[in-house]
């Protein structure tokens, strides 16, 4: 087993997983909810895209070679709702994981030796990316929790419905996943 291809993939596809979950969420949102934060101290869900999409465009470019926290960012903007359109928001929420995404499936199996910077700290590869992967997922279910809260009554479950884990074992495996005595 190539144990780098194994944890590169493998990040791929949680990086990945969590996209679409985000992506899922926030299509149940109306256009005007997605500038809409559930209270002053909290963030709109555009907001938060910005914040990830800056993130991961700072983190990823030039990865292997600058510092992550590029000198070009402005993090403080991040969280500054700018965007007039969902368009907008989404076009720039791509750019962020298009950079991510060309970078992790361009990495080789001895990059994970080296060691990169971020804010001047040295990190091992494996570290930055799930430094990369963990605040991520953690921007991530706040989307979704906000997107959850604004879609009410309309919402359509992400995951496996609540009483539906039976079911789903059903379909998936033939059985309800209980033991048989």
């Amino acid at each position: 087993m190539d144990i780098a291809a194994e944890f590169l993939s493998a990040a791929i596809n949680a990086f990945e997983a969590n996209r679409r979950l985000a992506v899922r969420a926030v299509e149940q949102v109306p256009d005007d909810k997605l500038h809409l934060p559930l209270d002053t101290n909290t963030n709109s869900i555009a907001v938060i895209m910005k914040h990830v999409a800056g993130n991961l465009l700072s983190r990823w470019t030039d990865f292997l070679t600058t510092d992550g926290e590029k000198p070009s960012r402005n993090r403080d903007d991040e969280f500054v709702d700018s965007f007039s359109s969902r368009a907008e928001v989404l076009e720039y929420w791509e750019r962020g994981w298009s950079c991510l995404l060309a970078t992790l499936k361009g990495l080789k199996a001895e990059d994970l030796g080296k060691t990169v910077f971020i804010r001047g700290e040295p990190h091992s590869v494996p570290l930055a990316l799930e430094r990369s992967l963990g605040h991520t997922c953690y921007h991530i279910g706040q989307i979704v929790q906000v997107a959850r809260i604004h879609a009410g009554e309309r919402w359509k479950t992400l995951t496996i419905p609540r009483g539906g884990s039976e079911q789903f074992n059903k379909q998936n495996w033939g059985e309800t996943g209980k033991s048989h005595s």
